[in-house]
């Protein structure tokens, strides 16, 4: 029997899987073909926003982004224009502005030339991977949402209606709600869907709905309306919150981020890897000492070279990275191997988050959640994150060179695959023995590494490892049981190593 399709159609299809094959990573083609994360940005337009922004096109690729929404926070609002003076509900903006018109207000217009320059760029990234969005289509989606005020999310808006929209719709795929400034707009989103539902027989579908397929990801509370009105009302609503694992991504990176690896955020790299020469996007990110100033923000003076030196965050240099605070809410939707989009408490690029024991439908980091930093010897609340900054910032550079090199001329991520079963069950004393193919597409030499990542497992002890090239020998201990997290981690030698993985999760019980 001929297994090759004879529909024309079909041809087509199974060339173009073949061609995705040889020129993109497994989930370049899953974005080509549909199957990637949903979700929804939320913004204040904080200058970290913008550089979280640029950040997030070039990697537009590996979720689907249906709303790109103007919010508001305690740090920036637009007020009404009627001259009504607000004071924040939150206790730092509250001590430090007292009662404002407007606070630091970026405008509703910042996006504008950055999808500008996106679509200059939009034909070169896309020779390297699939599922790029077009300008346009992301034009589309751009909305207003509740600005006026922090908190403000007394009337629908443009946003808040679009928001609703999506997440009443028939899609009951989950849909990722970025929140990188305050709650108030899907807060809004949300009561006007309580308001039109609540007493009537659709509410409880209704609820159900909403709540299974909504996903918020906060960076901080940035304003009140999470606790004063999502959580109350909304208790069945999944919600990852951010408060110190971002930390190492933001202002104060020069404390988190060990002293070895600070030169991945420092000016030669930054600057020369990524922001210059790297054509007209990456070169609106915003570092120290660039003579950019964001239109509105006058505490935006992170630009002047004659103000390196921030007292609260130390003494920066050309260049240097000012902050991506909100990224981990995106890096949690790449797909690198790690199974951690349904499983947060499992880690990955956006993080580890674990089930609060009082909140079931929350996970969030803090003193309970550390992982062991080997620079300091410590267990560290950061961590989770830091461990990632290698990857990460080769892997943005990488795809700054996408900008503006050709595919021949440019790196891209190894295609990691596990041979066999990657949930394994198996018993206390037995040899366990995992492996991985792995391949490159611009055929640079790959290495891999297998390591335990036991602060998210619950094995007590290391077991004997033997790794011969991709495939590692585990002898077990007769007596420990619990569950093993074993990572294959396979990096390239291209010009910007690119880091992809494999997670076997091994259940280890006694033998009857």
């Amino acid at each position: 029997m001929n297994a090759f399709p004879k529909s024309p159609i079909l041809v087509l299809f199974f060339c173009l899987l073949i061609f995705l094959g040889t020129r993109g990573t497994v989930s370049s083609q899953i974005a080509g073909l549909g199957g990637v994360p949903r979700t929804i940005v939320t913004t204040d337009g904080e200058i970290d926003d913008v550089d979280s922004f640029i950040r997030m096109l070039l990697y537009a690729n590996e979720f689907r982004i249906e709303g790109l929404i103007y919010s508001s926070s305690m740090w920036h609002y637009k007020g009404d224009g009627n001259g009504t003076l607000f004071t924040s509900e939150m206790e730092m903006t509250r001590n430090m502005y007292g009662a404002k018109t407007s606070l630091r207000w970026p405008g509703v217009s910042w996006m504008n030339p950055l999808l500008d320059a996106y679509e200059q760029v939009y034909s070169n990234l896309s020779q390297h991977a699939a599922g790029f969005p077009t300008a346009d289509y992301l034009r589309s989606v751009v909305r207003v949402g509740n600005i006026d005020f922090e908190g403000d999310m007394r009337a629908d808006t443009e946003g808040s209606n679009f928001i609703k929209e999506k997440l009443l719709d028939d899609n009951l795929e989950p849909l990722y709600l970025q929140v990188w400034g305050g709650t108030n707009t899907i807060a809004r989103a949300l009561k006007s869907i309580e308001d039109q539902y609540k007493g009537t027989p659709e509410w409880e579908p209704i609820y159900n709905k909403v709540t299974k397929k909504a996903i918020l990801y906060a960076i901080l509370d940035q304003d009140a309306t999470y606790r004063k009105y999502i959580a109350p009302h909304w208790p069945d609503l999944k919600v990852y919150y951010n408060s110190n694992q971002f930390w190492c991504l933001a202002y104060p990176w020069k404390r988190a981020v060990p002293p070895a690896q600070q030169y991945l955020l420092e000016g030669k790299f930054m600057g020369e890897e990524i922001i210059r020469n790297h054509g007209p996007l990456l070169s609106q990110y915003y570092s120290y000492g660039d003579e950019q100033v964001q239109v509105g923000d006058e505490e935006h003076i992170h630009g002047d070279p004659s103000k390196l030196e921030i007292a609260q965050w130390g003494t920066f240099g050309p260049y240097d990275f000012i902050s991506e605070g909100d990224s981990p809410a995106y890096l949690h939707l790449i797909d690198v191997g790690m199974v951690n989009l349904e499983h947060p408490h499992w880690g990955g690029w956006g993080g580890r988050l674990v089930q609060s024991e009082e909140q079931p439908n929350r996970w969030e980091d803090g003193a309970k959640v550390l992982d062991y930093n080997p620079f300091t010897q410590k267990m560290d609340a950061t961590y989770p994150q830091i461990r990632w900054i290698e990857a990460l910032q080769e892997d943005f550079a990488a795809r700054a060179d996408w900008c503006v090199l050709d595919y021949a001329n440019a790196n891209h991520p190894p295609v990691v695959e596990a041979v066999g079963d990657t949930f394994r069950a198996v018993a206390a004393g037995d040899r366990l023995v995992l492996d991985v193919k792995a391949h490159d597409p611009d055929g640079d030499e790959l290495t891999t590494r297998f390591w335990i990542y036991h602060e998210v497992g619950t094995y007590p002890v290391q077991p004997v490892m033997v790794q011969t090239d991709n495939r590692v020998e585990l002898q077990l201990d007769p007596t420990s049981t619990g569950q093993l997290h074993v990572v294959a981690e396979v990096k390239d030698k291209g010009q910007h190593p690119m880091t992809r993985y494999r997670r076997f999760v091994v259940e280890v019980k006694l033998k009857n």
